[in-house]
């Protein structure tokens, strides 16, 4: 059998390895929290920690379509909703930490941050769109929706990608070396995204006028 091509049960298999992949950032943090390895601020490092693993398996739920097109390894999009998901598991994570650990539910507090610092703002911002695209994750939404509602709802993705690099960016304030590379690897994969879509215009109206 041809790597391009997986039978269904292989398939199930890569995706439990994936499933299991996908939490050992969370079980690495637990870790070092039972082992008292969490340093001398452990509530900035479980919101730096869970806030690093959103954005990576966001940008690498995002890398899936290209890297299909670019390899021509079509059962890649079956991994798809499954890190967009943990993506937003990491996301419901980072914003607990927040909620939880570090304002103890004081909303007013809460409240404030969110309207005077940037950072949470667009953080915040990028969270409440994320729900939206995690609900409608199912096939029986993406029916519900229709095919284009539910493309154009989920291109959203982009932008909240974009959010969450200005936040991190916001964030680190002085070392801004791991927010740049996951800007660059957002604008890579926005570019390849327009060169596909540009490609498929340009064949559509090339069909069209023969």
């Amino acid at each position: 059998m041809s790597w391009q091509t997986l039978d269904d049960v292989n398939l199930r298999r890569l995706k439990v390895l994936v499933f299991l992949t996908a939490l050992l950032p969370l079980a690495l943090l637990l870790t070092a929290a039972w082992q008292d390895k969490l340093g001398a601020n452990p509530i900035e490092k479980i919101t730096h920690n869970t806030g690093y693993w959103t954005l990576t398996f966001l940008l690498i739920s995002l890398g899936v379509t290209p890297l299909r097109q670019l390899s021509g390894v079509n059962w890649l999009i079956r991994l798809r909703r499954m890190l967009g998901l943990f993506a937003f598991f990491y996301a419901c994570l980072h914003f607990l930490t927040y909620l939880v650990l570090d304002q103890f539910f004081d909303w007013s507090a809460i409240a404030k941050d969110i309207l005077k610092r940037p950072y949470i703002t667009v953080g915040f911002a990028a969270f409440l769109l994320l729900i939206p695209l995690a609900v409608t994750s199912t096939n029986a939404m993406q029916r519900r929706l229709g095919g284009k509602n539910w493309k154009r709802l989920h291109r959203l993705a982009y932008l909240i990608a974009g959010a969450g690099v200005a936040h991190f960016a916001w964030l680190v304030k002085k070392d801004l070396s791991r927010p740049l590379l996951f800007g660059a690897v957002l604008a890579v994969l926005l570019g390849l995204r327009w060169f596909y879509r540009f490609r498929a215009s340009r064949l559509r109206r090339s069909y069209s006028s023969v």
